[in-house]
């Protein structure tokens, strides 16, 4: 767990031109990203496909100080970890719903080097990824169903955050899905730190002042929890 925590924005750049991945990867970063969410997706656990380890580590050679973290919407989590590591990614980010071994899992992700991220679809109780905690360094409460991009945000999932920020008040919550200056608050005010928001960035006239926003909103109810806890 996080001593100290600290407001992180990542822009998933899954809605992005991938044509020019590299371009649109450092011009979020230039705007102020504090990492970069990648999205991988396997046309089994979600019914889409997008990038795997060879485009990750090929855009690593070009962003060699740029934090990654895949978000690994795939049905055998394991399988990717060494390839990922080779990667040079930062942290792991795995759904626990299809995963029959969660701990060993998240064991191979450290001996791997990476942190451990898990993920839990909006139909999934928080209790179910409790049990895990002392596994993980984040945990992602997915906004919308894992998959595609665009989606409607789901203010119902805002209870899922406001218990695990009540019970770890350090962990690491990163939330992810239709996320923007119009709910930016919601999800600060429940306690995530960690902001994924794709569309909203990247489609933005002035993706700097939309990412500063996010920040802003975030160290706004840090700083009152912050408080409130003194």
């Amino acid at each position: 767990m996080a001593k100290t925590l600290s407001c992180k924005i990542g822009p998933s750049i899954l809605n992005a031109d991938l044509s020019q991945l590299y371009n649109e990867s450092q011009k979020l970063v230039d705007s102020g990203a504090d990492y970069l969410h990648l999205d991988v997706m396997d046309g089994t656990f979600v019914p889409n496909l997008t990038f795997g380890h060879p485009v990750v580590k090929c855009l690593r050679t070009k962003l060699p100080n740029t934090v990654f973290e895949t978000h690994m919407m795939v049905q055998n989590p394991i399988q990717w970890i060494s390839a990922m590591a080779d990667a040079n990614v930062d942290q792991y980010t795995f759904h626990i719903e299809p995963c029959d071994d969660v701990p060993l899992v998240c064991r191979k992700i450290k001996e791997a080097g990476m942190k451990v991220g898990l993920a839990i679809k909006p139909g999934t109780p928080v209790t179910c990824v409790e049990e895990y905690i002392d596994m993980a360094d984040m945990i992602l409460v997915m906004t919308v169903e894992p998959g595609f991009g665009g989606q409607k945000f789901m203010t119902d999932m805002m209870p899922k955050i406001e218990h695990l920020r009540e019970k770890y008040p350090t962990m690491d919550i990163e939330v992810d899905g239709g996320i923007g200056p119009n709910n930016i608050d919601v999800c600060a005010k429940a306690g995530a730190n960690m902001i994924v928001s794709g569309t909203a960035v990247i489609q933005a006239k002035n993706p700097p002042q939309v990412i500063q926003l996010l920040k802003d909103s975030v160290n706004k109810h840090l700083n009152i929890k912050s408080n409130y806890c003194k």
